[in-house]
């Protein structure tokens, strides 16, 4: 019995000795498997994987270039991209840039269509020798996707004032560059970029040429031109702003270039604060000019067309409302200088009202402002032309006539012949009258015209 038991504990050890054999066995043969045949997951299988499960966008790529400073006309270009890239489903919305800067009231509106965007938008400096800076190097890094051609730099966003001198330890210099740099510094975080170098690339001005870009974490991708930016993307995936993984695959990968429209060329020139400025009082100068000798057609067609020209600059460059109301009234009191007797009070009146308008024109805190070398001149210019018409316009007002009968009164003349009792000949300027005046008048005497009744003056003796 004793035996039959020991027999049975040995059978039951080797059963759990040959099971754990065999489980040890198939592990080992399992991880053998994978050795040779199934690689484990390394960076590019876990990048594969996240292919995977990105949505792969095929629609056309759509483009703009953007090759000078930044302005309301870039901003109106930059919205018709994104709206045609939304319209026609793109893969892509591509902004070819290389720009010195510009105005920051416009980059922060394209900021906020870029990180809006439903469509991925990749921002390439390009092409080699291009730049990204100042306001160009905030819109780079607001970009889903920013790249860089080799040869090309960004940074310098270091504010600075359009026409103004700011001093730099100034309050309102330490204002606009905190502001801008917090604005670096939440669209470097919200795109998972270098937020430290965004920061100093506003408050120190530092620039990074494309391999330190792509290594300080500034840039996504190096790219040689736009069809290697293109075969660059299908590797990398982008995470959109309401969290969506996509992955840019076109099925064609040759960009759709939208071209600059005859408003946005036009937007382009005259969005400037200087060049707007002078072209509102050019309007105004042609146009009161017109009014004051009408039917001379040339003044008051450019003058019309430089204000309004003028009045849609001002208004994409977010003018006070109240310094163009002010300049408009001064131009309204020195056209009715023209018509209405003062003594100079409209003129004068109309001189202050266009000399405090154009000083309230745009903020002087702000980084759109009026050179002082183009403010100055103009002002006094357009203020001298309007109260030198004003002042011969009076004095035409109350000087005497010139031509007709009226002009006759006060002339002196001489008596010719005597006609009646009281009715004589007389030469007066220059040509012969018949005339009306007392009875004693003689032959040769002078006499002066004193009224006209009909085609026969009223003379009288001159007065010694």
């Amino acid at each position: 019995m004793k035996r039959s038991k020991w027999r049975w504990k040995i059978k039951g050890k080797l059963f759990t000795f040959c099971l754990l054999f065999a489980l040890s066995s198939l592990t080992c043969a399992q991880a053998s498997k994978a050795k040779l045949g199934h690689p484990q997951k390394g960076p590019g299988t876990h990048e594969k994987a996240r292919q995977d499960k990105a949505q792969v966008l095929t629609g056309p790529v759509i483009a703009v270039r953007i090759d000078s400073a930044i302005n309301p006309a870039s901003l109106e270009l930059l919205k018709r991209g994104i709206n045609k890239a939304r319209r026609e489903r793109a893969s892509l919305f591509l902004i070819i840039l290389d720009t010195p800067g510009g105005l920051v009231t416009s980059v922060r509106k394209m900021i906020q269509l870029v990180m809006s965007s439903p469509v991925p938008v990749a921002v390439f400096v390009y092409p080699p020798g291009a730049r990204a800076a100042s306001a160009g190097a905030l819109l780079t890094l607001s970009a889903d996707i920013a790249a860089m051609a080799p040869g090309t730099n960004i940074g310098a966003a270091h504010p600075v004032t359009i026409g103004k001198e700011m001093e730099a330890n100034s309050t309102m210099s330490r204002k606009v560059e905190n502001d801008l740099a917090a604005l670096a510094v939440s669209i470097a975080m919200k795109r998972g970029r270098n937020a430290k170098w965004a920061e100093e690339a506003v408050r120190k001005s530092v620039s990074a040429p494309a391999q330190e870009a792509l290594k300080l974490h500034i840039i996504d991708l190096i790219a040689r031109d736009v069809p290697d930016l293109m075969k660059k993307l299908k590797k990398h995936p982008i995470r959109l702003s309401d969290g969506r993984m996509v992955v840019v695959a076109p099925r064609n990968p040759n960009p759709l270039f939208l071209k600059e429209s005859i408003r946005e060329k036009v937007l382009k020139v005259i969005a400037d604060p200087n060049i707007a400025y002078i072209l509102l009082m050019i309007g105004m100068v042609g146009l009161y000019f017109e009014l004051a000798h009408p039917g001379v057609i040339l003044p008051g067609s450019v003058g019309s067309i430089c204000l309004l020209l003028a009045l849609y600059a001002l208004h994409t460059l977010s003018a006070s409302t109240t310094a163009v109301l002010l300049i408009l009234l001064a131009f309204v009191l020195f056209v009715l200088e023209l018509f209405i007797t003062s003594h100079g009070i409209l003129a004068i009146s109309g001189a202050i009202a266009l000399a405090i308008g154009s000083l309230m024109l745009f903020d002087s805190h702000g980084t759109i402002y009026i050179s002082a070398s183009v403010l100055w001149p103009t002002l006094l210019f357009v203020i001298l032309f309007f109260v030198t018409i004003a002042i011969l316009a009076a004095r035409a007002t109350f000087s005497r006539p010139k031509t007709g009968l009226e002009a006759l009164l006060g002339e002196a003349g001489v008596v010719k012949k005597r006609l009646s009792n009281n009715r004589f000949q007389v030469f007066v300027h220059g040509e012969l009258w018949e005339a009306l005046g007392p009875t004693d008048l003689k032959e040769g005497q002078e006499i002066e015209v004193s009224g006209v009744r009909g085609l026969r003056l009223e003379i009288k003796p001159k007065e010694e």
